[in-house]
């Protein structure tokens, strides 16, 4: 999602500045405050911007008792449209880009956890090999010893 400042808004909506005060204020408009500037979210407020430029034309229109639709304001309703479509559109490819990004991020880390987890193993291995070999050595010299004992108890009492 990528936020515009109130003077961009104003451009790519045709509403004034004072307008879009009047949609924040009442809510309309989802707004961010970034290093101290006012930034909208060009998503929110689409149901509110066609409504309340027809309110701006029929209070023009009041005394006639009749509403007309100049073809300006259709291609700026339709220009609109169109421009905060693309803003959606292109905050999804952002949002998918990401998506994207960080699932590849999560593999490879994966694959380096597995790798880790394997060598581990393996070093696991490595060592009860070792410790059983010490073991039958520990075993071996125990048995020596105590025969070496023995004969020479036997050789001492003797």
């Amino acid at each position: 999602m990528e936020l515009m400042s109130k003077e961009e808004y104003a451009k790519l909506t045709g509403l004034s500045l004072d307008a879009i005060e009047e949609m924040i204020e009442r809510k309309k408009l989802s707004i961010k405050v970034q290093g101290g500037e006012v930034k909208i979210d060009p998503s929110s407020g689409v149901n509110d911007i066609v409504p309340m430029q027809l309110k701006n034309l029929s209070a023009q229109t009041q005394n006639t008792k009749e509403l007309t639709v100049g073809s300006e304001f259709v291609e700026k309703t339709i220009g609109t449209i169109v421009n905060l479509h693309q803003k959606v559109l292109d905050a999804k490819d952002e949002t998918l880009e990401s998506l994207k990004n960080e699932n590849q991020f999560l593999k490879e880390a994966l694959e380096s956890l597995q790798e880790l987890y394997d060598e581990d193993r393996k070093t696991i291995e490595t060592l009860q090999k070792q410790l059983k070999i010490a073991q039958d050595e520990v075993e071996f010299l125990k048995r020596k010893y105590k025969l070496m004992w023995n004969k020479t108890i036997e050789e001492h009492t003797s």
